[in-house]
């Protein structure tokens, strides 16, 4: 047998590693499928794997069968995210001293005086901002580099720093010892514990801050009856793992003493946020809440994310991909994997634009006409609210949406987006049906990177819906690491005739 090469080895890893993951679950029989539901079911209950809706706990789905990425995939996961986080970080600045910038991510008033009164030289120098980027990409597909797309950012509370790490390590408990029966070779692993990432940006921050006392207060809202069970646990988990000061509050329980923000007699060093301004804003106004505690840990550049977080709008996206802002304030480099990873995205408006292939078009008359190859969603929107995939819509829905985009353009908080579509992965997975059948399924999956200096996790999702979010009662696809259980082997190679 002839080697491939490795460029070769490296293309058909992927769909190799996924092809023996496949063929090792085919082998569990039907009984030991429904064991393992049963026993991913309770381990996902004590882990906390809880999402809350009206105040009702649901344990949200854990999909059977985990994705297998391989450690070169990751790296170069890795080296893309943090590239974009690194370029959003820039944003307050560019909103501060480019129009054109801040017609595409727009703040409303109260948002822009926020960024006037707490944005400084200090703040640049240092910015933290922890977020989540959600792609998608085949990991099984030879070309699997050129299939990775970006469709929206997420810089401020993002979720997952509790799942991402308990499902992984669920399906490494779980499920890899019962396939290890049937494919003794097969060898899969939880990636680096997001947990640990997050705490080592977190503790970086105090030392550049000279924060001498490191307590740590988990912001959110923390008596809401929706949404995903994270931060408790998370606070829990550090307090027992490392002795650390970990507090879990509401902004309505942040109070001012002697110029110091305290929580429950405590003083508060840093905060990680939950909680746009705007919410800030908005509790003010409306509630009568005093938060002048937050305004002086951000004046003060105590919090993460950083004002940065709060330009996670769907449009950033268009500064990244409009020639008019990448050839002023990135590099060749940058622009490099602009081109060839996030999706083109524009403000719905009535202007004329750039095409990818830099054609000016148009903008509502491209859309009009081209929405089999685009998808509309509100710019601030989340949890997958009021998505408009071109194809699954017919031209007068498609029409409908587009005219409820227009009716906004002029309002930073009702602006839409249109994005160019791309293909959504589609992976089988097994399904136990309630009369004990295991069947491969197929679902749509989405994958939330979440990049620090120190590594990079990844949040699967899957739905078999075309909009894949856990808010929409999508599952989660654990994401573990391996390789394949054999080095791939090439053809037999050609064998020289002897004309004598």
């Amino acid at each position: 047998m002839s080697t491939l090469t490795p460029a070769d080895e490296r293309g058909l890893s992927g769909l190799t590693l996924d092809s023996q993951l496949r063929q090792a679950f085919a082998r569990l029989s039907p009984a030991e499928a429904a064991d393992l539901v049963q026993a991913m079911h309770t381990e996902a209950l004590r882990r906390k794997l809880i999402y809350m809706r009206e105040n009702q706990a649901e344990v949200i789905p854990v999909l059977m069968r985990p994705t297998g990425i391989l450690p070169d995939q990751l790296a170069y996961l890795h080296f893309v995210a943090l590239t974009l986080i690194n370029a959003l970080k820039r944003l307050p600045d560019l909103y501060i001293q480019d129009f054109a910038v801040r017609s595409v991510v727009p703040l409303t008033p109260p948002e822009e005086k926020w960024l006037w009164d707490n944005w400084g030289p200090h703040h640049r120098e240092n910015n933290p901002v922890f977020g989540r980027l959600d792609a998608v990409i085949d990991l099984t597909s030879p070309m699997w580099k050129d299939s990775l797309h970006f469709m929206e950012p997420n810089l401020s509370g993002v979720g997952g720093i509790h799942l991402i790490p308990n499902v992984e390590q669920l399906l490494a408990d779980v499920v890899m010892p019962a396939l290890a029966r049937h494919a003794p070779g097969l060898r899969l692993e939880a990636g680096q514990d997001l947990r640990e990432l997050f705490i080592q940006e977190v503790l970086d921050h105090l030392e550049a801050l000279g924060r001498r006392g490191r307590n740590i207060c988990f912001v959110e809202p923390k008596y809401s009856a929706d949404g995903p069970v994270e931060q408790e646990c998370l606070a829990e988990y550090y307090r027992d793992r490392y002795g650390l000061n970990i507090f879990h509050a509401d902004p309505t329980e942040l109070y001012l003493v002697d110029g110091e923000v305290m929580y429950q007699g405590r003083v508060v060093d840093v905060i990680y946020r939950d909680y746009e301004i705007r919410d800030m804003l908005y509790i003010e106004a409306e509630e009568g809440v005093d938060i002048r505690p937050l305004r002086q840990l951000f004046k003060q550049n105590r919090v993460i994310s950083s004002l940065a977080g709060d330009f996670d709008h769907k449009s950033c996206w268009e500064i990244l991909t409009d020639p008019q802002f990448t050839q002023k304030y990135f590099s060749a480099d940058e622009r490099q994997v602009f081109r060839r990873h996030v999706l083109w995205t524009r403000v719905v408006g009535d202007r004329r634009t750039s095409l990818p292939d830099g054609e000016m078009v148009n903008l509502l008359e491209y859309i009009r006409k081209e929405h089999e190859l685009l998808v509309l969603k509100p710019n601030r929107s989340y949890g997958g609210d009021r998505v408009v995939i071109g194809p699954a819509v017919s031209q007068s829905e498609w029409e409908a949406a587009l005219d409820e985009a227009v009716a906004g353009a002029e309002d930073p908080e009702e602006q839409w987006v249109v994005q160019r579509l791309t293909r959504l992965p589609v992976y089988e997975f097994p399904v136990v049906a309630e009369a004990g059948a295991v069947t491969a399924e197929p679902f749509y999956t989405v994958m939330g990177l979440a990049p620090t200096k120190y590594g990079l996790s990844v949040l699967g999702r899957a739905s078999q819906k075309m909009v894949v979010n856990v808010a929409q009662r999508g599952g989660l696809c654990g994401v573990l690491v391996g390789r394949p259980a054999m080095r791939l082997m090439g053809p037999p190679a050609p064998q020289k005739v002897d004309e004598a």
